[in-house]
């Protein structure tokens, strides 16, 4: 349906709706990972551009942590620069590690910054060097095959793990009505730089910001059960049921357990949110159906918190 041809009484329905949600998360703080699908098609770039500056005019305060994957694989192809990976992350040495650092805080991280002040918006964009605000440590990766006694230690690089979060600078920007968007560079207390997967990141920074929502966009339509149904609603009980007797498992895995850990560390809700849907974070905030996977700490906590 065009804007020529719809129904105004549709548009006063969906805002009537929106309302108790607008009231409710006023004034809170919803973090947001943006990656996937969400950031290579252009009208799904666009949708959540929009979706940004409509939280930010209604009160609501987003920080976005954003990936960017698949463009540092392009770079370096294009480098010449082998990519190899041990347990689906990129070994990073220096070099690697400058032209992580080129995609994600220049060329990824000032296009969304430009997207969304085109729609409106006021946009920073931040790395975690930028005022030291994600203190890194180098990740220690364990291999162990059935032969070995002991688990072997796998040397991968300037990849890390997040030590620290610091709010500073990030409170400060969104109490002047900027919009935060940060890329998931850590530094650690030498100065060197460390490639962080972004939807930890995303967990952390929400857990220090005492988030009330942490919201991470995936290329599927949220945790499914053994039917192919999407699971809706889980206590961080359930969840932990579901990864022990291995209903949770392969790719999914790391993902839920970032959203499972942010909720135990204090962030209200967790959610895991197809990012294929236009304004997918809108219909998730301000919708009684919602379009994702929700986590809390209820029990009896309704789809739409």
């Amino acid at each position: 349906m065009t804007e020529q041809t719809r129904d105004p009484r549709q548009v006063v329905e969906v805002l009537s709706e929106a309302l108790p949600y607008i009231q409710r998360f006023s004034g809170k703080t919803v973090v947001v990972k943006y990656g996937g699908n969400a950031m290579t098609e252009d009208p799904l770039i666009d949708s959540f551009a929009r979706d940004m500056v409509l939280m930010k005019e209604v009160g609501i305060n987003p920080v976005v942590v954003h990936g960017g994957g698949p463009q540092i694989g392009e770079l370096l192809e294009k480098l010449n620069i082998e990519s190899r990976f041990v347990n689906g992350m990129r070994v990073t040495d220096a070099e690697t590690m400058d032209v992580v650092e080129m995609v994600l805080g220049g060329l990824v991280n000032k296009g969304i910054v430009n997207l969304i002040n085109q729609c409106g918006g006021k946009a920073i964009g931040l790395t975690g060097k930028d005022g030291a605000q994600i203190r890194a440590r180098q990740l220690k990766v364990e291999h162990q095959s059935p032969e070995m006694t002991a688990p072997e230690i796998i040397d991968i690089g300037h990849v890390g793990e997040v030590e620290h979060i610091s709010t500073d600078l990030i409170e400060m920007l969104a109490s002047r009505d900027f919009i935060p968007v940060i890329a998931p560079i850590g530094v650690d207390a030498e100065g060197r730089s460390f490639n962080i997967n972004a939807d930890l990141v995303a967990g952390k920074v929400a857990e220090a910001l005492d988030a009330e929502k942490l919201m991470l966009l995936t290329n599927v339509a949220g945790l499914m059960n053994a039917d192919g149904e999407v699971l809706t609603g889980l206590s961080t009980a359930q969840v932990d049921a579901m990864i022990a007797d291995g209903t949770i498992h392969g790719g999914m895995l790391p993902k839920i357990r970032c959203a499972l850990e942010s909720v135990k560390g204090g962030v209200a809700s967790a959610h895991i949110i197809d990012g294929r849907v236009p304004h997918a974070t809108l219909l998730e905030i301000f919708t009684n159906a919602g379009v994702g996977t929700l986590i809390t700490n209820a029990g009896d906590e309704p789809h739409d918190d």
